[in-house]
């Protein structure tokens, strides 16, 4: 019997790098599916899942609103982050409260990023930039503040730029849950016997990860866009985790509330349920 090919899209991220390392370097055994793995930023990842174009693909949860149709849930492969989260970032000083009515850089329309900002503080413009290019939009002054996801979370400091909110850490005061910020789908036409098995080989590979942590470490650090191995440690270990291994009760109530929020505030204009590929 022949392979049969599956693409799995995730970003270009020490994070993603680090979770999908076993099932790019061949450490699993996958039987008789082969992966190829394409990399772009999350945006460009929620808009091909909008056309279905890969059979599984990292995307955020704003976006799962907007594919459900076509995708399932894996268990296994969330970020979620505990009291902490995307940030905004300005060059002068700010309070929260001074976000109203400000031009905002954000990286994508469909991020859960930008779904938290809305939830938070409704009344403000955006500009969408790449999102490696939100420290240079705010420095040269295209916006007064910006909306910093992946590692900039830990690095916007030695930009000399200032915290305004961590959205994470204001989702934890309101819910007292973790903040689930994207996951991974699959696309339900290929039928429950497939999905099974590509679900249990993307576990596979993140227990392997956290089993063999330094050299899927040292694997992920081609991602991390000059970050010390100590930042891209601590940032990996912040959104791969036994969360990423699997939701639990509390996880799947953490993302149907975030949705069910964004739907009540008329930013998702239909309520959501959640399917999982179980």
């Amino acid at each position: 019997m022949s392979a049969m090919e599956i693409t799995v899209a995730h970003s270009p991220d020490s994070d993603d790098a680090f979770m999908f390392y076993a099932l790019a370097t061949n450490k699993i055994k996958t039987g008789d599916i082969k992966f190829r793995h394409v990399l772009s930023d999350i945006e460009t990842l929620n808009e091909k899942a909008l056309k279905g174009e890969y059979e599984v693909t990292a995307i955020s949860f704003h976006a799962y609103a907007y594919l459900n149709e076509k995708y399932a849930l894996l268990n296994s492969g969330a970020s979620m982050g505990d009291r902490y989260g995307p940030l905004v970032v300005s060059e002068l000083p700010m309070k929260p409260s001074d976000l109203k009515g400000k031009v905002i850089a954000v990286p994508g329309t469909m991020t859960t990023s930008f779904l938290l900002l809305r939830l938070f503080e409704p009344d403000f413009l955006h500009i969408v930039v790449p999102f490696d290019k939100i420290f240079e939009a705010v420095a040269k002054r295209k916006a007064n503040a910006g909306l910093v996801i992946h590692e900039g979370q830990l690095t916007f400091a030695s930009f000399g730029l200032h915290k305004v909110i961590d959205l994470g850490e204001w989702w934890y005061k309101e819910t007292q849950l973790p903040l689930p910020l994207g996951g991974n789908v699959v696309r339900k036409d290929l039928g429950p016997i497939l999905i099974s098995q590509i679900s249990a080989i993307l576990r596979k590979s993140i227990e392997y990860a956290l089993g063999h942590r330094e050299e899927a470490l040292n694997y992920a650090m081609q991602f991390a866009r000059d970050m010390e191995v100590e930042v891209a440690d601590k940032f990996v270990g912040m959104y791969v985790n036994n969360r990423t291994l699997g939701y639990g009760e509390t996880e799947r109530k953490a993302v149907q509330l975030l949705l069910d929020m964004g739907h009540q505030k008329k930013i998702i204009d239909q309520p959501v349920k959640l399917e999982f590929a179980e």
